[in-house]
């Protein structure tokens, strides 16, 4: 992102039309109007563009606000509800509509084929239509077909009206597909690790080459199906990692190692990597859930053996179960206990709290007859229109403390930064019960259990398995701290220490 007091530099090339402003369209209209393209972002929800012309941004995205206040008012940027004029003046066009899951688990393209129609009736030259929203293979040869249809009657009409307008238009469509984590999407777009796009023409090639050029980045140049693929086969991995350490806490649970000095081990290794092998109560939000499903469902259509995709959407489904398996084993009776919920988000950096496993944990432990004081740094809104306040039984707090108040037992949901700083000592007082429950494995136990509190995590050793532990390799007496073994961080070059926990 570029420095703060500069102006971007103004580019000269095709207008981008970003149809759909949602978690991926408004990032991406942002982020390109600050690369100096001249953007026009459009969505049909007429308040939400009145919002954003105010300068409200309508979902916390860490930066965003900043951008949008930087170009509402730049005329390079322009927001508007009406679709088709959006349509009209752009040249490359970004879909960026929600494709929702069905029943049975398919996706929803009814959004995209909407678009798809108002862009074959409006090409007023030559378009290059860009799939930007996650959708399943050969879904661009649909928009393609649907572009196609809807033209021949545009043209037909202009022939009845004796107009040439747009008679000799063209278009292509490519695939684009967003790999912007929320909570870090302006930061994933100024620097990816790649951007995947799936042409057809050398056309289409050099206007999307050009696009990214400011980024500095690897450009892989695919056709549109392997695109398609690529998005959807990559959030299947990142979840199947996901699920595949959960397992392994599991088996560290039953035969007493630590899941953070497993997952430290395993991710030093360069052909493994340490990213989303962090245990806990599995993953959640609006794509991966989503996209497992569909992928799921894409294989099964075509007759592709999917059972191992299957197997870690069960293991993903079984964590919340476990994690008030462990709230039970903490309080025994849950009925008439007061629990203290610290995240609602489905992770840090977002108040988005679509399919997040915060709200199975309240939904589980009202039904056992808990009381929940819930409190997170963003997404309070968002969850008190999805799960209103009941007097007595659901309370929303203003901070972690008011949340601790009198409560039973502390529930740590999401990994936001402002948990792992919490002062204990303050907690611990307003507690009734001194009982912290980790679902993300983001409290120091050692200091945990000094501030006073029985402490339960995911995976990692109960203080009764490492005394034993220690009494079998530790017999020379030697603090557990010195086997901890140096290592050199590949980035940075500096020594990284991996301690044991006291």
């Amino acid at each position: 992102m570029r420095s703060k007091g500069t102006e971007p530099k103004k580019h000269d090339g095709a207008t981008i039309a970003v149809l759909g402003l949602g978690h991926v369209g408004l990032p991406t209209a942002l982020c390109l109007a600050e690369t100096g393209r001249r953007v026009v972002g459009a969505d049909s929800d007429a308040a939400k563009i009145a919002a954003l012309q105010r300068g409200e941004c309508p979902f916390y995205e860490p930066g965003m606000q900043e951008l949008l206040l930087r170009h509402r008012n730049n005329p390079r940027f322009q927001l508007t509800d009406d679709i088709e004029s959006a349509i009209r003046a752009g040249t490359i066009l970004f879909i960026c509509v929600g494709t929702p899951q069905r029943e049975n688990g398919a996706p929803d393209l009814s959004q995209v084929e909407f678009l798809a129609h108002c862009i074959g009736r409006n090409l007023n030259g030559y378009k290059l239509i860009v799939e930007k929203s996650t959708v399943p293979a050969i879904t661009g040869q649909w928009v393609k077909k649907t572009v196609s249809r809807h033209r021949r009657h545009a043209l037909a009409a202009e022939i009845k009206n004796r107009t040439t307008y747009g008679k000799a238009a063209g278009f292509d469509v490519a695939s684009n597909p967003e790999f912007l984590q929320e909570g870090r999407a302006i930061k994933d777009f100024f620097h990816p690790d790649r951007v995947v796009c799936g042409v057809e023409t050398v056309r289409a090639q050099r206007l999307l080459a050009d696009l990214y050029r400011p980024l500095n980045c690897p450009v892989l140049f695919t056709d549109l199906n392997t695109a398609e693929l690529i998005k959807h086969t990559a959030n299947a991995f990142l979840a199947t990692k996901i699920s595949f350490i959960n397992m392994v806490s599991d088996i560290c649970e039953a035969v007493g190692g630590d899941i953070s000095q497993v997952a430290a081990g395993i991710g030093l290794d360069a052909r493994i990597g340490r990213s989303f092998l962090n245990a806990g109560i599995g993953y959640g939000g609006y794509c991966l859930p989503k996209d497992m499903r569909a992928f799921i469902n894409l294989g099964e259509e075509n007759q592709v053996d999917v059972s191992l995709l299957r197997e870690v959407e069960a293991v993903n489904n079984g964590r919340v179960r476990r994690f008030i398996g462990k709230v039970r084993q903490a309080l025994w009776v849950m009925q008439g206990k007061t629990i203290a919920v610290l995240g609602l988000a489905f992770k840090a950096g977002t108040d988005d709290i679509r399919d997040a496993a915060s709200l199975r944990v309240i939904r589980m432990l009202l039904e056992e007859g808990a009381a929940v004081q819930a409190y997170d740094p963003k997404a309070m809104e968002n969850a008190r229109r999805t799960m209103p306040e009941i007097a007595g039984r659901l309370k929303y707090c203003a901070s972690a403390p008011e949340a601790a108040q009198g409560a039973h037992a502390l529930l740590v949901l999401t990994e936001w930064d402002e948990f792992k700083t919490l002062d204990l000592r303050q907690i611990r007082e307003l507690m009734e019960v001194p009982v912290i429950v980790d679902g993300r494995n983001l409290c120091n136990p050692a200091e945990v259990r000094r501030a006073g509190f029985e402490y339960l995590c995911m995976g990692r050793t109960t203080p009764h398995i490492e005394r034993r532990a220690r009494r079998t390799t530790l017999s020379h007496k030697q603090p557990a701290r010195v086997l901890s073994m140096p290592r050199r961080d590949a980035d940075k070059g500096t020594p990284l220490v991996l301690p044991l926990e006291a």
